[in-house]
C-alpha cells in the first residue's frame, strides 16, 4: 500500500499569471522510496484557521463583519474554506515537488478577501487537506490504483506580505466591490445628479454627507491591544 506524506516548502507569486494566484510548492514523499509512482491526480482543499493567530488593535475593526466583537472570538474564530485546487504529479520514486496553484480573489463580498485585507502583517495559518488518485507499479510492474485518504494534511503559515504583494501587482492602490444591481443603479443616479467626475469622487461625496457620528463609529476599536489564542 502506498503511504504518501505532504509538506509545503514555500509559496511564490507567479510572474505571468492571467489572474491573481499563489503557487504553493508541495513536497510529496513516499517514505519507503521503493514504489514507482506513475502519476498522481492530486486534489487539495485549502482552509484558513483564524483561531491560530492573534489580532492587533488596528485589525479588530476590519474583522467585525466576519467574527463580531473581540470578546466573541472564542466562539466565532472558526475554520474557513479558502479554495479547492488540483495538480498532476509527474512520475517519481521517493519524493518530488509539485506546484499547486491557488486562485485568489479581491471581491470583498467573499470572506477570504475580507480576512486577508484586514491583516496588517504576520502570517495566515492554513491547513491543506489532500486527496486524489495514485497510479503506481507493483513489484511485477503491473499498474495499480489507490486513493489518497482525506486524513492526509499539512499546516502552513502564509506570510501576509506575500498576499499583499500579489494583490498590489494586479490591483495597485485599488479595491473592488460587487454591488446588487438596484443599489448600483441608485449610485449611478447619485453620480449623475452630483456631476461627479469619477466613482471615487461619487463615493467621497457620499461619505462627506454621512453624519460625523456614523463615520466615527466605523473606526471605534476595543481597548484590548491583541486578541486571539
Amino acid at each position: 500500500m502506498v503511504d504518501l506524506s505532504f509538506q509545503i516548502e514555500g509559496v511564490d507569486v507567479p510572474a505571468h499569471a492571467a489572474a491573481p494566484m499563489l503557487m504553493f510548492r508541495v513536497r510529496v514523499s513516499e517514505p519507503a522510496a521503493t514504489t514507482a509512482i506513475q502519476t498522481i491526480a492530486l486534489r487539495c482543499q485549502v482552509r484558513i484557521e483564524p483561531a491560530r493567530r492573534r489580532y492587533s488593535k488596528a485589525e479588530q475593526p476590519l474583522l467585525l463583519d466576519l467574527f463580531g466583537e473581540p470578546h466573541r472570538y472564542a466562539q466565532t474564530l472558526r475554520s474557513m474554506l479558502w479554495a479547492h485546487t488540483s495538480a498532476i504529479v509527474p512520475p517519481f520514486v521517493g519524493s518530488t515537488t509539485v506546484e499547486l496553484p491557488v486562485p485568489c480573489t479581491y471581491d470583498f463580498n467573499l470572506a477570504e478577501a475580507k480576512y486577508f485585507n484586514a491583516l496588517e502583517d504576520g502570517q495566515v495559518p492554513l491547513c491543506l487537506l489532500f486527496s486524489g488518485t495514485i497510479f503506481y507499479a507493483n513489484d511485477d510492474g503491473a499498474l495499480q490504483v489507490a486513493q489518497i485518504p482525506w486524513e492526509k494534511e499539512c499546516d502552513f503559515r502564509l506570510p501576509v506580505e506575500t498576499w499583499k504583494r500579489m494583490m498590489d501587482r494586479y490591483y495597485p492602490n485599488t479595491a473592488w466591490l460587487a454591488l446588487r444591481k438596484d443599489v448600483f443603479d441608485r449610485l449611478c443616479q447619485f453620480r449623475t445628479g452630483t456631476v461627479s467626475a469619477s466613482w471615487e469622487q461619487t463615493i467621497e461625496r457620499l461619505l462627506d454627507r454621512a453624519e460625523p457620528a456614523e463615520v466615527a463609529s466605523v473606526g471605534d476599536v476595543p481597548k484590548t491591544e491583541q486578541v486571539g489564542p
